[in-house]
């Protein structure tokens, strides 16, 4: 029954959906003004700059830019299409393009000229929906590294080059979990690999948590799930059967949670959901390394007191390292009112204009390879080394990288992992529970 209601929940949003669409338009546009959404504060100053390019170059246009907080930014952007008050254009999420698409509430950008050689590989192609029309122009795109104290290293005697020639398997965690054992300490200063450790009162953890991963593990478990093989569906794109019943992804995550009850990894709690996120531990030197993405690069370096840097994720049983390499596209609005002034407006922010323009803010990698270049140009200007985030782009012979699950049915995929992982993690349950969960996901698809 759970899955019945479901399912009759998401047709009636699709529903309201239509129905708030037809009402009105996007809130704030007219024929002179194209509205757009994103939720990234640290870019805004970057997109202010290409809206003023844009409006050099479309006389008569103008861009209103509206900036919402990440989990409040989806929140309002459903209610919005509901309400028929959604913005003409938005920074759109691959996590959410299956459910977008199914509710169908994107408007197909076919015409708009977008070639995939354009960008980074892999960028377009995830925007393609199941019927074949694009919904989404590359935008950005990130990867996760492991970001590490080098104090901490350096008092463990871990060189920077021991740690970016990390490896590990989920028999033994390998020379990693030997890393993140040497580096955690207890309340006595008892560190992780010496006799008397206590693994009860830790006083630095090895490594930080982002939490259980729920049905991506992004920043928690996916470099290791990657670099072991395993894939999260059944296709590269649109699948209908996801694997979590694998006994590779159940050997992988068993293994990873482990590290926790050993005392390596900060326990579940210290998360807090989002609340003590990986940077704050670390800065905090409460954690001596974090999986995090690039997106957090500045976060990190912009710390007070914190000699940070940055290892590529650790070599595993596939013999390559593994990244999720996400990447956010442009997307119009089916209820847009400017659907005219949207189309020219996206076609701005995918090109090499408004993408290098981006890039030169050192805040995100642009999708095309141009903005690519200048966003590491700014980097480096500032000191930081992009090389662990680039290189796995680069060097796809030592180097698996892999997008978010692109499926229908994402937000109930989320709703049954959530609590599946995260009793994995903070409440002990057997791997092996993830059958049912996974049987039950799949019976989604199958109705």
């Amino acid at each position: 029954m759970r899955f019945r209601t479901v399912m009759a929940l998401t047709g009636a949003l699709a529903l309201s959906l239509v129905t708030g669409c037809a009402k009105g338009g996007s809130a704030g546009s007219s024929a002179h003004t194209v509205t757009y959404w994103m939720w990234d504060t640290n870019q805004l100053p970057a997109y202010r700059a290409c809206a003023k390019g844009f409006e050099r170059e479309n006389p008569g246009l103008k861009v209103k830019i509206t900036q919402i907080g990440f989990d409040a930014y989806w929140t309002k952007l459903t209610a919005s299409f509901i309400a028929g008050t959604q913005p003409d254009v938005f920074t759109d999420h691959i996590q959410k393009f299956g459910q977008f698409s199914d509710l169908k509430v994107l408007e197909p950008l076919d015409n708009l000229g977008i070639e995939k050689s354009d960008y980074q590989p892999g960028l377009a192609d995830n925007w393609v929906g199941e019927d074949g029309h694009r919904y989404g122009a590359p935008k950005d795109w990130d990867t996760v590294a492991l970001f590490y104290n080098k104090k901490m290293a350096e008092a463990a005697r871990i060189s920077t080059g021991k740690i970016n020639a990390l490896s590990w398997n989920p028999e033994d965690g390998g020379t990693f979990e030997k890393a993140i054992a040497h580096l955690t300490i207890d309340r006595n200063g008892k560190r992780g690999d010496e006799p008397g450790f206590d693994k009860h009162h830790v006083k630095v953890y090895g490594l930080a948590t982002g939490g259980a991963g729920d049905d991506n593990g992004q920043t928690q478990w996916s470099p290791f799930t990657g670099s072991a093989g395993w894939s999260y569906t059944d296709k590269k794109r649109w699948g209908t059967r996801y694997n979590y019943d694998s006994p590779t992804f159940q050997s992988v995550v068993k293994w990873y949670f482990g590290l926790a009850k050993k005392g390596y990894l900060a326990p579940l709690e210290v998360y807090g959901d989002q609340a003590n996120p990986p940077n704050a531990q670390v800065a905090a030197g409460k954690a001596a390394t974090a999986f995090d993405g690039a997106w957090m690069l500045s976060t990190y370096y912009g710390a007070k007191g914190l000699d940070v840097g940055t290892a590529r994720t650790p070599v595993g049983p596939t013999g390559k390292r593994a990244t999720m390499m996400n990447g956010l596209a442009d997307s119009i609005s089916k209820g847009a009112r400017n659907k005219e002034g949207a189309r020219k407006w996206v076609e701005y922010l995918a090109s090499d204009a408004c993408q290098t323009a981006v890039g030169e803010y050192g805040v995100v990698f642009p999708a095309t390879p141009a903005g690519t270049r200048a966003a590491v140009a700014a980097y480096g200007k500032k000191g930081i080394d992009t090389t662990a985030f680039t290189q796995p782009v680069a060097d796809t012979k030592d180097f698996t990288t892999f997008s978010f699950p692109i499926t229908n049915y994402a937000a109930d995929v989320y709703a049954l992992m959530r609590p599946a992982m995260q009793d994995l993690y903070g409440g002990g349950a057997p791997a092996s529970g993830l059958d049912t969960t996974n049987s039950q996901i799949n019976f989604i698809f199958d109705q």
